[in-house]
């Protein structure tokens, strides 16, 4: 459905050592793509990839990191409201044969992400928590009531609740019939942090997952907190850099509750995430970037094969029905690399 998270896409630098470090913690499968690209799955149904992060990245600054895909119901009308709206395309919208169309997109503020319309039946996220999955998506930007306007404008998503975290610092929620993440603007130590995305993992036992993921050799910018409404998130990088966190909730997985949460103690726990998670955004985009350069140049090729990587997924994602979406993307990181399409 238009304005549901739909996909997301690792770049490390190992992506072996990532495959066993998320297998073992997040407990997910691997499905190869090509030799490039790989996709996460859940239940045998790819719902994210992976894909190198190569030197004329990193000589770019651009560091591990995750970003998410939001489905669109017309990709370029999205691109053209974006970039009305303020936005910034860092990868045009692009085909991929019988899988679906996708594009990559900068808010004003600076945030990256990625918009996808698959051509087959959608399998987006609905706001529903499902162990193993991301459950929240987080942005900190610099003004968060005109990030918010940007995004209402193009996914049609809604408020859903606001506090203050101490200081005049709110939390804003948004969604669409559910609690999708919140929104808030970067202060203290973050100040100096670029805008991006930061997804949460939803588990069982926040605890336990930061034990398991530290003796894998996460390290923790977080450690586990309480959230309003009942709940515990934590805040880690993987060992290879890349920032994302944990969510796990009482009864019902409430959104709100964890945006509630992240909003008082989380914010500043983002703030060590942030730093790495807020590069890996920037990555994202400059990736993605490179992604249509990469077809030009080398360092490109390394940005371009990021976003071919999620062309890629959404073409495995085709293969998969609704996984399609998500093969889509990675097919993009495939197909950008070498071929294709």
């Amino acid at each position: 459905m238009h304005g549901q998270f739909v996909w997301y896409e690792l770049l490390s630098p190992d992506p072996d050592a990532a495959k066993k470090f998320y297998s073992s913690v997040a407990g997910w499968g691997t499905q190869p793509f090509d030799n490039d690209y790989t996709m996460w799955t859940t239940a045998g149904a790819p719902f994210a990839g992976l894909f190198r992060l190569g030197p004329e990245m990193r000589q770019q600054g651009i560091p591990p990191n995750w970003m998410p895909y939001v489905e669109s119901s017309n990709v370029d009308e999205t691109v053209r409201l974006a970039t009305s709206l303020g936005g910034k395309v860092t990868m045009p919208a692009s085909d991929i044969p019988n899988v679906g169309r996708y594009a990559v997109l900068q808010d004003p503020q600076g945030a990256t992400f990625g918009v996808y319309k698959t051509s087959g039946p959608s399998t987006s996220w609905n706001g529903t928590p499902v162990l193993g999955r991301f459950s929240w998506h987080e942005l900190m930007t610099t003004d968060y009531r005109k990030a918010f306007e940007f995004y209402q404008k193009l996914f049609g998503w809604e408020k859903t609740g606001e506090m203050d975290m101490g200081g005049g610092n709110m939390y804003f929620m948004y969604g669409k019939g559910q609690p999708f993440g919140g929104i808030f603007n970067r202060h203290g130590d973050m100040m100096n942090m670029r805008p991006f995305w930061m997804i949460y993992l939803y588990v069982k036992d926040v605890r336990k997952a930061v034990d398991l993921a530290t003796k894998n050799g996460a390290s923790v910018h977080r450690p586990p907190m309480e959230i309003p409404g009942g709940g515990t998130i934590a805040i880690l990088a993987d060992p290879q850099g890349a920032a994302f966190a944990l969510h796990a909730s009482s009864a019902t997985s409430s959104g709100s509750g964890t945006a509630a949460k992240k909003s008082g103690s989380g914010s500043k726990a983002r703030g060590g995430a942030q730093k790495s998670a807020r590069p890996a955004a920037k990555k994202s985009g400059a990736a993605k970037k490179r992604g249509a350069a990469k077809k030009r140049s080398a360092a490109k090729k390394g940005a371009a094969a990021r976003k071919r990587g999620g062309v890629k997924k959404r073409s495995a994602a085709k293969k998969s029905g609704a996984t399609k979406k998500r093969s889509t993307t990675k097919k993009r990181g495939a197909a950008t690399k070498r071929r294709r399409r």
